[in-house]
């Protein structure tokens, strides 16, 4: 079977050349798309031959907080007729990719120990766009086991600056 990236590509490329200039907002209701493809019931449930495309969209639809604008409902159609499902996060991906590319920005995933405040945040964002020197959009996502400090990802490149990094440096460190 092919690849899922390889699968997903022309759909995020067709899907980002039709949006036109509302790329933010069909990224909104992609990313929620995405959220909700990737529920392993809804993946179940989608894979029974007893459960129409219809069936599918219908519960698809339901669950969003905000329903589907047209051009998100006919996407999702033809994500559902051609059988596409376990391929829309990664569609979303590949998406957010294309936005960012168009408008020089990247994503960046905030890992912190405890929750960032907004005025924080903002202060940190402004530090990290310095530091890779393009602009950013700034996720925040906890994760207690880093003790303290912060963990940044964007793209490839990693900033770890966690006191669970810091005690990894300390082993390492005496243990060699």
């Amino acid at each position: 079977m092919a690849e899922i990236a390889t699968i997903a590509r022309p759909y995020a490329e067709a899907l980002f050349k039709a949006c036109g200039q509302d790329a933010a907002a069909t990224a909104a209701w992609l990313d929620a798309l995405a959220v909700v493809a990737a529920d392993d019931q809804l993946l179940q449930f989608a894979d029974n031959p007893k459960a129409s495309t219809q069936q599918v969209f219908d519960l698809i639809a339901g669950v969003l907080k905000t329903p589907l604008p047209t051009a998100g409902q006919n996407f999702l159609r033809t994500v559902l007729d051609n059988g596409r499902l376990t391929a829309l996060p990664e569609i979303a991906s590949q998406f957010r990719a294309l936005k960012n590319a168009q408008q020089g920005s990247s994503d960046a995933t905030v890992y912190s120990a405890f929750p960032v405040e907004a005025a924080s945040l903002a202060d940190l964002a402004a530090v990290l766009e310095k530091r890779f020197e393009r602009k950013l959009n700034v996720q925040v996502e906890v994760q207690p086991e880093l003790i303290g400090g912060i963990r940044v990802v964007v793209g490839d490149e990693v900033l770890d600056t966690s006191v669970k990094a810091r005690l990894e440096q300390m082993k390492m460190a005496l243990t060699a």
